[in-house]
């Protein structure tokens, strides 16, 4: 379906889409050239990079024998193996040397290898410090105890930009993008599994970023566990650009008056499934970039994110007063305005999520060095929507 929507109106920010940091501006030294066996991240260290949702894992997947590993259940996995230092590495402190020649781990996780035994010197426990000369031995032994798997299945994706290091996914409507609680199967990693079985050697199937459940749009994806990292990196500087979408309660006047919303938000005191704003939260800057008004209480608005804290479009409308038609958790009865119709009354009271759709995407391709911009238009529901709300809408 398509509609012919009233014409938008820039607003008078300090960040317009246009003047948005491009990547590439702000990751001229970004390292490139990443060994492809770069260090393997922790769930925790993942989180702290990735800048939306946090999602409780809680993942199970039938091991080679056929049984089912249940959440929280590990897997041993024994390590013994020996390195002979080169000249060329002669020189070389133990734990830089390791973070070479065992690159599947962390410098840290080394040295605390190296302090406790696991990783011998010359067969002797030495600090992390020590030089190594040529002829040295590096010996590691030790279990790792690797968290269970989630499982592959066949569930249809839609891929909106693809090479060999990057991949985005238009993820609709009701799709949960990591298994947890209540949501063990079908996720959105569930079906890159089954899609794309090399993602299974990577955190989180090579996700990058999250959006919500009833949230639709664009997610991007690392193929390879270096591209992963630098992505995730670029997200941690701010210098991945993603723009919304969204139909928001209120007039388009008024909307003009706040661009940039910078308000801390944390987690709410009593309704630990809500967030809010707060003095004591997290830094969170939303901009608000276009306007498009629909009728005199409804627009569509073009939203960038300068940060990706939990829920952090919602509740920033939410806070001035412009929630998101459909939001029940922070819109509720204020989406319902004055001087509406009865179609309109119901197509609001009706739309059975939050209209808020990630359409831009913009990113400094690990490898390349390219600016890549990947957009997905509005999906059809929001569109018919829009429709409604716009009709007989004349704006002068």
């Amino acid at each position: 379906m398509t509609t012919n929507f009233p014409k938008k109106q820039l607003l008078d920010t300090d960040m317009s889409a246009q003047e948005l940091p491009m990547p590439n501006e702000l990751l001229n030294d970004h390292q490139r050239a990443l060994d492809e066996q770069t260090p393997d991240m922790s769930n925790d260290e993942f989180d702290e990079l990735v800048a939306d949702d946090i999602v409780d894992d809680e993942d199970e997947y039938e091991d080679s024998e056929g049984s089912v590993v249940v959440a929280g259940q590990a897997v041993p996995v024994v390590i013994d193996v020996t390195h002979t230092v080169i000249e060329d590495e002669a020189g070389l402190r133990i734990d830089k040397l390791a973070s070479k020649v065992f690159a599947d781990f962390s410098r840290a996780q080394l040295q605390g290898w190296i302090t406790d035994g696991s990783l011998l010197y010359n067969e002797t426990v030495q600090k992390p410090k020590i030089r190594v000369k040529a002829g040295d031995v590096l010996h590691l032994s030790t279990t790792l105890q690797q968290h269970s798997e989630d499982q592959p299945e066949n569930i249809d994706i839609e891929v909106v930009y693809e090479d060999d290091d990057v991949l985005v996914i238009n993820k609709p409507v009701g799709m949960v993008v990591h298994p947890g609680a209540g949501n063990q199967t079908g996720t959105l990693v569930n079906a890159l599994l089954y899609h794309y079985p090399q993602q299974h050697h990577l955190p989180r199937a090579g996700l990058v970023h999250r959006i919500d459940k009833d949230t639709s749009g664009l997610l991007l994806i690392g193929k390879t566990k270096p591209t992963q990292m630098a992505l995730m990196e670029q997200l941690k500087d701010k210098s991945v650009y993603r723009h919304y979408q969204c139909v928001v309660a209120g007039d388009a006047a008024s909307l003009l008056r706040h661009r940039r919303i910078d308000a801390p938000i944390g987690r709410h005191r009593n309704q630990r499934t809500k967030m809010t704003v707060m003095t004591a939260g997290r830094e969170a800057v939303t901009h608000l970039l276009n306007v498009t008004p629909l009728n005199d209480n409804y627009c569509l608005l073009d939203v960038g994110l300068e940060t990706g804290r939990t829920h952090q479009i919602r509740v920033h409308l939410s806070h001035i007063t412009y929630p998101i038609v459909g939001d029940r958790v922070y819109g509720g009865r204020r989406q319902l305005r004055a001087g509406l119709t009865e179609a309109q009354r119901q197509a609001i009271n009706n739309f059975p999520r939050q209209a808020l759709h990630a359409y831009t995407l913009g990113f400094v391709h690990p490898t390349t060095g390219e600016d890549i911009e990947v957009t997905t238009p509005i999906p059809e529901d929001m569109q018919q929507l829009m429709a409604v709300l716009s009709e007989g809408y004349d704006e002068e």
